[in-house]
């Protein structure tokens, strides 16, 4: 009997997921996980930032679990990639920060209905860890890019270093802003 081949099914990766405009001139990208307050206040941060630069701003979230504190933080990030299969990241994401006291695997699944995933074998997936090397090698990416604590940003590829509160972050887009525009004027001339 011939064996048939296994499909091969593409995971769409965390590090090209986004939220805003897709051709925004400037990327936030943070680096953090569904337990951490810090993350939570960060998100409400973002939500502001996104809706003020919304045509100038694109969003990336990559997970960086902290399981020694945070023994959930790991299968929420696999939820929340799970869900990116079906385009309805950003819902999972703004869901399991409302729930992050509540992130066990049966709550996974039932905040994925809520978001709008219609897998049926999202909770299989989750056990199995489909998407556990997703979310780590998003973590390793962070240890690389010297990632300690979160929620970490990083403006057009650049480590902020700021307070993470809206006047702050909003003054450190307006700056990546300007930056990009000088690069796009065209040379002047020389006599």
């Amino acid at each position: 009997m011939p064996m048939k081949a296994k499909e091969v099914v593409e995971i769409i990766e965390p590090k090209n997921v986004f939220v805003g405009n897709p051709k925004a001139p400037v990327t936030l990208m943070e680096f953090g996980e569904y337990e951490n307050e810090d993350c939570v206040k960060a998100n409400e941060v973002v939500k502001k930032l996104l809706t003020e630069f919304a045509e100038k701003l694109r969003f990336n979230f990559r997970h960086f679990p902290q399981t020694k504190i945070h023994q959930r933080s790991m299968k929420a990030g696999e939820a929340a990639v799970g869900a990116a299969q079906e385009g309805k990241f950003w819902e999972m994401h703004n869901i399991l920060f409302e729930n992050r006291r509540q992130l066990g695997t049966t709550s996974l699944k039932l905040y994925s209905k809520e978001a709008g995933v219609t897998n049926k074998n999202f909770l299989t997936q989750l056990v199995d860890s489909t998407y556990g090397w997703q979310v780590h090698s998003d973590h390793l990416e962070g240890l690389e890019k010297g990632v300690k604590d979160i929620p970490a940003f990083f403006i057009n590829g650049e480590f902020y270093t700021g307070k993470v509160t809206f006047p702050e972050m909003r003054k450190a887009i307006e700056a990546a802003l300007k930056k990009v525009k000088i690069k796009q004027l065209p040379k002047q001339k020389r006599a």
